[in-house]
């Protein structure tokens, strides 16, 4: 028995060494983690006043802070991280960089707020926090720690077994990949109409979680805390719609319970004229994504918007940037 307990020992903290010190996902996770920097960089350098986009990949994707900083006349940034990465870890990452005076809109995608405990403790973010940021592990749940110590398995290993000769002979260059997708405000710049997949031929439109579902979500939870937090030291939120389709069914009680959770924490919320929604083709590969001319001609109408909301006197944006927007099929 004794002999038994100490191979299990032993391959516990041989997992430990190989998953905490030695391997990692250089592509797969590696390239989030990265980005996630990359923002928290951005926003540590970037004067206040200043505009975050925060929500999943509908941020970068939907909204150009380009156009946002033009017509607001404010530097911005586009904070947004895909969904799956831990909530916790993103608002940890970002919360001690925003300052009073700031704007944080925050268009969170609806799958974000019933998003279980279990769910937010597991996913990608989990690999990351166990390889490089132990210092902020250590001071999250018990849940989130033991998450994290056992976040890999035989299949992240050969992942990165195979990611990881690929980075260190430059087959693959992360950095490289993200200024690619990427403007250096963290506006994605990819999502060109030309390539636009056709989305009615993806995996199908997700319906929207019911009022309940919002109301009792663990995610729910993390982003009244977040809000709480950062209007307490002065920062203005307000939240906001995801882009989605025109076709989803999202009723007035989900929009209230959406709704409550900004303005029972001490934010705003700002429903757009045309509740965030658009026709299929104007989307790039998800129901998320807008294609580039659509995100500039949303984020135009969001920008005027978001300047009556906040009393800013709005400025026209670039010419090049408005020439965008009358490309987007609902804007023409």
């Amino acid at each position: 028995m004794r002999r038994l307990i100490m191979c299990g020992l032993c391959s516990l903290g041989l997992y430990w060494v190989l998953f905490g010190f030695i391997l990692s996902r250089p592509l797969s996770v590696g390239l989030l983690g990265l980005e996630l920097s990359q923002k928290a960089h951005a926003l540590r350098t970037m004067p206040s006043p200043k505009l975050v986009i925060l929500a999943g990949s509908n941020g970068p994707y939907s909204h150009s802070c380009v156009i946002l900083s033009e017509i607001l006349n404010m530097p911005c940034e586009n904070a947004g991280i895909a969904v799956g990465f831990g909530l916790d870890d993103i608002f940890a990452h970002y919360a001690s960089y925003v300052h009073a005076g700031d704007v944080i809109y925050m268009p969170m995608e609806l799958q974000q707020y019933p998003v279980s405990r279990r769910a937010s403790s597991t996913g990608p973010d989990s690999a990351l926090l166990l390889r490089r940021d132990r210092t902020l592990l250590a001071s999250m749940s018990l849940r989130r720690i033991v998450s994290a110590l056992f976040c890999c398995n035989v299949t992240d290993l050969l992942d990165s077994l195979v990611e990881m000769p690929m980075a260190h002979t430059g087959a693959i260059n992360p950095a490289g990949i993200l200024q690619a997708q990427y403007n250096s405000v963290g506006d994605r710049i990819d999502a060109d109409p030309s390539q636009r997949i056709n989305v009615a031929s993806l995996s199908g439109v997700r319906g929207a979680p019911s009022a309940q579902q919002i109301r009792d979500g663990y995610g729910t939870q993390l982003i009244s805390s977040f809000i709480r937090q950062e209007t307490h030291v002065g920062v203005i939120v307000i939240g906001g719609m995801p882009t989605d389709f025109q076709t989803v069914v999202i009723t007035a009680a989900t929009l209230r319970s959406v709704a409550a959770v900004y303005n029972q924490n001490g934010g705003r919320f700002l429903l757009l004229t045309n509740q965030s929604r658009y026709p299929e083709d104007d989307f790039f590969n998800s129901e998320d994504h807008l294609t580039r001319p659509c995100q500039a001609a949303h984020s135009i109408l969001l920008g005027y918007q978001l300047a009556s909301f906040l009393g800013r006197t709005p400025h026209p944006p670039a010419a090049s940037e408005a020439q965008m927007a009358r490309q987007c099929p609902v804007a023409a």
